[in-house]
């Protein structure tokens, strides 16, 4: 079995050392046996533990949902139906930022139109929008 250092790991997860550290330190990954130099000695599965973890993270998954996810996936008598849950709960989620965001859009959108470009900038409808008191 090929071991790896933390460079090596870093190099083929796609990710920088001090992430795979962080990782550590948060429990996502194990920390690994050391060598008697002091370097840590990663097998290739630590590769696709971190691969998961970015991989969820890029679908919107929390570093805590994430860790959720992880103990779901080596329990071997849960099923599947908890992990489609945690998908569809983050699905309600991305759903209510799309809309956040398209309100944001909208927004901007109409104080762009308010906007006169060669208005001084005392009389700046984005400006005024943004100081007011809501």
């Amino acid at each position: 079995m090929e071991l790896l250092r933390t460079g090596q790991l870093a190099k083929l997860a796609g990710v920088n050392k001090e992430t795979i550290r962080y990782y550590e330190r948060l429990g996502l990954i194990d920390e690994p046996p050391r060598r008697k130099s002091g370097y840590r000695q990663y097998t290739k599965e630590y590769v696709n533990r971190i691969r998961f973890i970015r991989r969820a993270q890029g679908l919107g998954f929390s570093l805590q949902e994430i860790s959720e996810l992880l103990a779901l996936r080596v329990e071997t008598n849960s099923v599947c139906d908890a992990v489609q849950q945690r998908a569809e709960t983050k699905i309600q989620d991305i759903t209510k930022k799309v809309q956040l965001l398209e309100q944001m859009r909208q927004t901007l959108m109409q104080l762009i139109a308010a906007c006169q470009a060669n208005e001084i900038t005392g009389k700046c409808p984005i400006l005024t929008a943004l100081s007011e008191d809501q």
